[in-house]
C-alpha cells in the first residue's frame, strides 16, 4: 500500500491506535461450526426469494440468485447497514474496547450478537471467516479498490470466499455515503423501520448550520508528537458541514495523500480559528492531555472555552448524522467569533 492509502492509514492509525503491534493472526483462532454465532440476518428478508444484484462504488456488478443474508462487514459499514435494519452476522475492524465494551466505531452494532473475526489492524480470521458460510462482505474505500480492513495479505482468499461491496467514502458528502449504504440496505430486504424519523431530525440540523458561517472552525486530531489539521474536502462529514455553511479552516499545505497537514505541538497556532473541534476517537488525544501542550493551551479558541467534539466516526445513517449534527449545532450556539 503506498501513496494516498499509506498516508490515510498513517493518520489513522496514529489516531485511533491502529500502529500499535500489528498482528500476523490473521489466520488464527478456531474454526466454528457454520451458522454457530448468535448473529441474526437482515431484519427484512422479503427480497431474499428474488435474484439479487447491487453495483458498488468499485463499478464491480454484483449478481446473485437471491439477496445475501449472512453479511459480513466492516465497522463502519456495519454500523450505517445495522441503521437501516440490516444485521451483519460477524464485523471486523475496532469493534471491542479493552473493557469489552464496544468501540464509538462500531455504532449501534450489538457485539454479543455478533462474530468478531479481528480488532485491530492486518487482523482478519480467515478461518472463521470461511466457516460462518458467507454470501457478502461490505467494507468501506478510502482508496477506490482498497477495502478497508481487509489486509492484503489475505485479500486473494478472502475475495474467493464471497463477493464483496465497497462504498466510498473520500470526495464524498455524508448524503452520498449514506444514500449508498441505503441503496445497499433496501436491495437486501430491510424494512428501514425510523428511517423517516432520523431522515428529517438530520435535515433539522443541517439546516441549522448555515447560521453559524461567521465562525471559523478548525478540525483537528491530536498524537503525542504532532496535531493534524484535516484537509475538508477528503471526508464526508466535513464536506457535508461546509456544502452547507460552515466556514472550515482548510491548511494551505497538506501531506502526502492529501488528507491532512501535520504540525508539531510547537506549531498549533499556525492557523486562527474561533472554534476547535477536536477528534474523539478511542487513540486520539484528549482535551485535557491536549491542554498539557503549551502553545495549543494558549489558542484563542481554546482559551474560550470554545474545544467541543468531532465525532469522526458517525455511521454513515441517517440516525448516526442526526445525532452527530444535533450535537455539534448545539455547541456552535455556546460559541461566538473571537475576532
Amino acid at each position: 500500500m503506498s501513496g494516498p492509502a499509506l498516508a490515510r492509514r498513517g493518520f489513522l492509525a496514529a489516531t485511533a491506535g491502529l500502529a500499535a503491534a500489528l498482528t500476523l493472526s490473521a489466520c488464527g483462532g478456531g474454526t466454528e461450526a457454520a451458522g454457530s454465532g448468535t448473529s441474526t440476518a437482515p431484519a427484512a428478508s422479503a427480497a431474499a426469494a428474488q435474484s439479487w444484484t447491487f453495483t458498488d462504488d468499485r463499478d464491480k456488478k454484483i449478481d446473485l440468485p437471491k439477496a445475501p443474508s449472512r453479511i459480513v462487514a466492516q465497522v463502519g459499514a456495519a454500523a450505517a447497514l445495522w441503521d437501516f435494519g440490516v444485521r451483519p452476522v460477524a464485523v471486523f475492524g475496532p469493534h471491542k474496547l479493552a473493557d469489552g465494551s464496544s468501540d464509538p466505531q462500531v455504532g449501534n452494532v450489538d457485539i454479543t450478537k455478533v462474530e468478531g473475526l479481528g480488532n485491530v489492524w492486518d487482523e482478519f480470521n480467515v478461518e472463521k471467516y470461511i466457516s460462518l458460510q458467507p454470501e457478502l462482505l461490505v467494507s468501506s474505500m478510502y482508496v477506490k479498490g482498497a477495502l478497508w480492513y481487509v489486509p492484503e495479505k489475505s485479500k486473494e482468499t478472502i475475495e474467493q470466499v464471497a463477493p464483496t461491496a465497497g462504498v466510498m467514502l473520500t470526495g464524498r458528502s455524508a448524503t452520498q455515503v449514506i444514500g449508498k449504504y441505503e441503496e445497499l440496505a433496501k436491495s437486501l430486504g430491510a424494512d428501514l423501520q425510523g428511517v423517516p424519523e432520523a431522515k428529517a431530525r438530520m435535515e433539522a440540523a443541517t439546516k441549522e448550520l448555515a447560521a453559524f458561517k461567521d465562525l471559523k472552525i478548525l478540525m483537528m486530531s491530536g498524537g503525542a508528537d504532532a496535531m493534524w489539521v484535516v484537509n475538508p474536502p477528503e471526508y464526508p462529514d466535513i464536506v457535508h458541514l461546509t456544502e452547507n455553511g460552515l466556514n472550515v479552516v482548510k491548511p494551505s499545505k497538506v501531506d502526502d495523500g492529501g488528507f491532512f497537514q501535520t504540525l508539531s505541538w510547537e506549531n498549533a497556532d499556525t492557523y486562527d480559528a474561533d472554534v476547535i473541534l477536536y477528534d474523539t476517537r478511542t487513540q486520539s488525544l484528549k482535551p485535557e492531555e491536549m491542554l498539557k501542550k503549551p502553545t495549543f493551551a494558549k489558542l484563542p479558541a481554546v482559551k474560550a472555552g470554545q474545544l467541543y467534539p468531532w465525532r469522526a466516526e458517525a455511521p454513515f445513517s441517517y440516525q448516526g448524522y442526526a445525532t452527530f449534527l444535533e450535537e455539534l449545532v448545539s455547541n456552535l450556539k455556546k460559541a461566538k467569533p473571537l475576532q
